[in-house]
């Protein structure tokens, strides 16, 4: 039981409207993923897919954005959890005049996802009576739209562009208004009655209008599903729950029509309030889908990680030659960055689509794919032909082009030799050569591979070490820090620079951390511009844990469970330790995969 479990959860929103970003709860079906604030308000919901225009978008435009609230009259204490092992959110609200439980959903059917998407809210009333003021206001999917009503023999649907939506409730909703702009009415219950409300939605389609019931039922058939997933997952760390909780979340990044991973739910959100720094994340990046594979294969779900790994190599492989950062969901290149003309969240500008990454030379990505194809391997796998042969172009791609300068890791527009890069590329070839050895790809490169990564290796100690400080620096010829250098360490440079990669993680603590010491900048100079990151904080713990430093590796994971987490376990990218408060876009997948591999490496695994 945390906290917020016996105190409750703060509902308020600020002067503008806007609720914190670490307030947030999801609910998704794996296709889609719906952000529930606090006071009972749904702010964020791209339907039918969550690389859609936002049908729900309150979350960047507080005074006018689309909204879906159900929300108790004088509520005085709220308390959520998410139902035990799955992704059904729970909301139990006392009022003054009673007390009643919310059950979220977005359903799913007995063959996986509905060829519709169904967002369902359950009310039961516990004791006493409650009111509940009920609004669906739908969007204009930034601001290319006006929304409209049309009455149907069956029902009443607002059209929002390509988008049709039914509200969908019982005669027990007193409905006050129905018009081309929004649905408001009241839902009175009295203690023992239940009631249910859906949003229904469905794209350049026939829209299902299913009886109330069955929508109910399926609630509890989501629920069963949810909890089957985690029983056939298998996971050994000693923070069982906490790494269930994240590998859940994942799941809300999870495009189930082709096995792409989302870096985040949300678009946008800052990375420090008034900024410019507010990124479209709802994309598969190499790198972060890469990572969450790794995750799931560590957590045993394995029809997950073969999923995303097949997804991966095909979209990689059909978008030759060159390693592109992100794609689609749907495994196209992403399209060019472009401004929405809405507020922000809090009014931070610009609010984007698109992502300025697409076009962008990543070297690091080699280490990336590399990393994640042996630990395919590692547990059993085995590749088909096209994949052995595209893991081969991408080690001979990578000791080609180590040398260039490029936007590392944390896709910067200043091209350098980034030292990160050096090291995934150094890694891409040591993963190739063990791939080689062990007969899994051809061996018909290995005695280059095997020369070009000590050549690599012995780059970065003549360039990238500096002696004076003792630390490896952020790229060749910078004094600045960079902490995602600490991943370095799972990816097994520790092993043969154990003494280096000490001193530069302990230069990170003095020089990158926040005042408790626990949360790190991502490099040096953004302690002004961002909050920290979280993901940051995590590979520290590995950089313990990993190098026989337990007791500190613990102190450290425990302090940020306590601290990033929300009441339901969701975390943003990053953290404002000024204000306590998140930053950036929720919930973020490298957060969440980054936890998992710390609580194993907790325990030095």
């Amino acid at each position: 039981m945390t906290s917020a479990d016996v105190a409750g959860i703060d509902t308020r929103r600020d002067a503008d409207g806007y609720a914190p970003i670490n307030g947030y709860a999801a609910i998704g079906d794996g296709r889609s993923s719906a952000l529930i604030a606090p006071d009972g308000s749904i702010d964020w919901w791209c339907a039918p897919c969550m690389d859609a225009p936002p049908l729900l978008d309150r979350l960047l435009d507080a005074p006018e954005g689309g909204r879906f609230v159900l929300q108790p009259r004088d509520s005085q204490h709220v308390q959520r959890r998410y139902r035990h092992n799955s992704n059904v959110l729970e909301t139990e609200v006392r009022t003054a005049s009673g007390t009643a439980r919310i059950t979220e959903s977005l359903n799913s059917g007995p063959a996986g996802r509905l060829p519709w998407s169904e967002l369902a809210r359950r009310v039961d009333v516990l004791d006493g009576s409650v009111t509940f003021d009920l609004l669906y206001q739908p969007g204009n999917r930034g601001g290319t739209c006006t929304p409209w009503m049309s009455e149907t023999p069956n029902g009443c649907v607002h059209h929002v562009g390509p988008v049709m939506t039914m509200l969908h409730y019982s005669p027990r909703l007193q409905v006050e208004t129905c018009d081309d702009r929004q649905v408001r009415g009241v839902l009175v219950l009295d203690a023992g009655e239940q009631d249910i409300v859906a949003l229904l939605a469905s794209q350049d389609e026939v829209l299902p209008v299913p009886p109330l019931q069955e929508i109910d039922t399926r609630i509890d058939r989501s629920d069963r599903e949810w909890r089957q997933w985690v029983a056939d997952l298998k996971c050994t760390s000693t923070y069982r729950e906490e790494v269930i909780c994240s590998a859940l979340a994942l799941k809300f990044l999870w495009f189930a029509p082709t096995g792409a991973i989302a870096a985040a739910v949300s678009a946008s959100l800052p990375e420090r309030i008034g900024g410019d720094k507010n990124w479209d994340y709802r994309y598969a990046w190499v790198r972060d889908a890469a990572y969450v594979i790794k995750a799931f294969l560590r957590v045993g779900a394995t029809p997950d990680a073969k999923a995303g790994f097949s997804w991966l190599m095909t979209t990689i492989g059909r978008h030759r030659p060159g390693l592109a950062p992100c794609f689609t969901l749907r495994g196209e290149r992403v399209e060019e960055e472009r401004y929405v003309e809405v507020p922000g969240y809090r009014n931070s500008q610009p609010v984007r689509v698109g992502n300025t990454a697409t076009d962008q030379l990543q070297t690091c990505g080699y280490g990336d794919v590399m990393e994640m194809a042996s630990r395919m391997i590692d547990a059993g796998h085995i590749f088909d032909p096209s994949t052995a042969r595209l893991l081969f172009e991408l080690a001979e791609e990578c000791a080609d082009g180590w040398m260039r300068k490029d936007s590392g890791f944390w896709e910067l527009e200043d091209m350098q030799h980034y030292t990160m890069s050096k090291v995934e590329c150094w890694m891409a070839l040591r993963r190739a050569c063990e791939l080689a050895e062990k007969g899994h790809i051809t061996t018909a490169r290995l005695p280059r591979w095997q020369r070009e990564k000590e050549r690599i290796l012995d780059w970065i100690d003549a360039h990238c070490w500096d002696e004076a400080r003792q630390t490896y620096v952020m790229h060749a010829g910078s004094d600045r820090l960079d902490a995602s250098l600490m991943l370095a360490c799972r990816f097994g440079l520790a092993d043969v620079r154990r003494e280096r990669f000490i001193a530069t993680r302990n230069a990170m603590r003095r020089e990158l951390c926040d005042a408790s010491g626990d949360l790190l900048w991502r490099y040096s100079g953004m302690q002004e511009c961002e909050g920290t990151f979280i993901s940051c904080a995590f590979w520290m713990v590995e950089a313990y844990g990993l190098l026989g430093e337990p007791e500190e590796a613990k102190r450290l994971f425990e302090s940020l469970l306590a601290r990033v987490r929300n009441d339901v376990g969701l975390m943003p990218e990053m953290w404002d330790p000024a204000t306590e408060q998140g930053l950036g876009n929720t919930p973020q997948g490298l957060s969440h995969l980054a936890l998992i591999h710390a609580a194993f490496a907790v325990a030095g695994k």
